[in-house]
């Protein structure tokens, strides 16, 4: 058989982004769906700068204990409830019309809460909230994946979830703006609640003037939409014929006639099938468990308690210390995004996980300190610890956990794995929203050493579970979890034949959109898979490809 010359390496376009318009105009849509990932940290985090002020206090009577549990774990309650029928919306009705449904549902949540006159219609408001976020961020990491610019992809998954802070932070900041100007009037509460609205009214607004997923119109025999999107905003031409988007129609084409052949449908069952998915589902669960139990959830949503367990009382510097806390964490996590690819994903989870242990240990001891003896200076020594502490878990569990989820799951089981990931997640923030409250009043500074010995499991477990993926394509993936009867993986099989489709004879000259120096890619850049007779980027390639697009790369981590 006569090895094709070319792959996708060879149509990318590899100068800076914001000189191709199709690009510009791709990633400037790409902000809506990305907002769905700031909506999520500011309606998680509203409640933890709404506790600090002293109207929302009164207005609701001081709630404690189970009571201030059910009111923070509401959302999530909500969400448990919608995420295990966001992927077949997304699938069935589209990644943009789920977009929209999420931000109808959760616009009538954040208006009823911002009205609330009674502390059940707070929560029952906070549920509709996480019930429509749950649409949301199902179907926004979807539509970014899916329609991102090949070597913009993993860059534009790291960025979905760590975007989360730029919520926090606004949630944290308005909050203390809304006491300064306010100060106890309700207002001071209703404000930061309306702000929520900003994010769903505009997806609500402008989803439908951003382009659908080329693979969700294929799979429902809208090709020709498919291919104008690709041309529109993947090529510089908007030329249906441009190679790359030939390239791009085969492989996805062929991709979805592969997964009709293997499996006539999929469900949830689908992901425990096989000893290699279990692996999978297995991995991305305790992932999403330890996004949020690492100790993270005492500062993210009672960050007024453990500011009062050493002494800090003054409402404005609690605000402070929140509103500038969020900000650390936003950095943290785009400088963890931006050594992934540079570290490799097992280092990374490995420095987040020892320096969490080590910080969180030291935190336990100075609060202990303070709590037994009311050492000051053991008071003062805490603060920074919390900020040491986010450093290393942002460093890895932000930017990672979507990034890595998607990264290990295979094209058919990847909606319904990432919606697993996110039932987990709810899951534990809804459990340990509710329980922490009332362990930290039962037991103080002593229920820190749960958390303690929790993130030495975790350590285990990164050490033992966690697999490096950098570099690998999907196909080098799945035999890492599946072994030597790694089934081949859709997408690389689509890739297979979109090299088939684009092999040019040897008289055939290259396009000259795309002719460079041979400088650029050497011999050597494409390799033989061995046995298959068809060339890919191999995994050094690959790293050599991902280096090269820097520059034509998306600003972002």
């Amino acid at each position: 058989m006569a090895v094709p010359e070319w792959t996708i390496a060879d149509f990318v376009h590899r100068e800076s982004w914001w000189k191709n318009r199709g690009l510009l105009t791709l990633n400037f849509c790409l902000i809506l769906p990305l907002l769905s990932a700031a909506a999520n940290g500011l309606d998680s985090s509203m409640l933890n700068g709404l506790q600090i002020l002293p109207a929302w206090q009164d207005y609701f009577q001081t709630p404690k204990g189970k009571t201030l549990g059910l009111i923070n774990s509401s959302q999530f309650i909500g969400a448990l409830a919608g995420i295990p029928f966001s992927p077949f919306f997304s699938d069935q009705l589209g990644r943009r019309a789920t977009l929209f449904v999420g931000a109808v549902i959760m616009l009538a949540g954040i208006l009823s809460q911002s009205l609330a006159q009674t502390v059940h219609v707070f929560i029952g408001s906070r549920v509709l909230v996480g019930f429509g976020l749950a649409f949301s961020v199902n179907a926004a990491p979807l539509l970014i994946s899916e329609l991102s610019y090949p070597t913009h992809r993993g860059k534009m998954s790291s960025l979905f979830n760590t975007l989360w802070y730029s919520g926090s932070i606004v949630s944290a900041w308005i909050c203390l703006g809304a006491y300064d100007r306010t100060g106890e009037s309700d207002w001071s509460w209703r404000i930061p609640s309306l702000v929520q609205a900003l994010v769903p009214l505009l997806q609500m607004l402008f989803v439908w003037f951003m382009p659908e997923s080329p693979r969700f119109l294929v799979a429902k025999g809208l090709e020709s939409q498919a291919a104008r999107i690709l041309a529109r905003y993947h090529a510089n031409n908007a030329d249906e014929r441009d190679p790359l988007v030939v390239f791009e129609m085969a492989q996805i084409r062929h991709a979805l006639k592969l997964e009709r052949e293997i499996a006539s449908g999929t469900s949830y069952w689908t992901c425990f099938s096989t000893p290699g998915n279990r692996r999978r589902i297995f991995t991305v669960i305790a992932i999403a468990v330890f996004s949020q139990w690492s100790g993270n959830g005492l500062v993210s949503y009672y960050i007024n308690i453990v500011l009062e367990g050493v002494g800090i009382t003054s409402t404005r510097t609690k605000a402070a210390l929140n509103g500038g806390l969020q900000i650390f964490n936003l950095a943290s996590a785009l400088l963890g995004a931006m050594l992934v690819d540079k570290l490799g994903r097992r280092k990374v989870f490995l420095i987040s996980n020892i320096g969490m242990l080590i910080d969180f240990s030291m935190w336990t001891l100075t609060t202990a300190l303070f709590n037994q003896s009311g050492n000051v200076a053991a008071a003062k020594a805490t603060v920074p610890l919390i900020f040491i502490y986010y450093f290393f878990y942002d460093f890895a569990y932000t930017p990672m956990l979507v990034a890595y989820t998607l990264e290990i799951l295979p094209y058919k089981i990847r909606a319904k794995g990432f919606a697993i990931m996110n039932f987990t997640v709810y899951v534990t923030v809804a459990f340990n929203q509710f329980v922490n409250p009332w362990a930290l009043g039962a037991m103080g500074w002593k229920y820190y050493l749960v958390y303690c010995g929790w993130l030495a499991v975790e350590l285990l477990f990164v050490m033992v579970y966690i697999i490096e993926t950098r570099g690998r394509t999907l196909e080098e993936t799945a035999a890492l979890f599946d072994g030597d009867k790694a089934p081949q993986d859709l997408v690389e099989r689509g890739g297979e034949a979109a090299t088939m489709t684009m092999a040019r004879s040897p008289s055939q000259p290259m396009p000259q959109h795309i002719q460079r120096p041979e400088k650029d890619l050497p011999d050597e850049y494409m390799e033989l898979q061995e046995g298959s007779g068809v060339r890919s980027i191999s995994s050094r390639s690959q790293s050599h490809l991902e280096s090269q697009s820097e520059e034509s790369a998306i600003a972002a981590p």
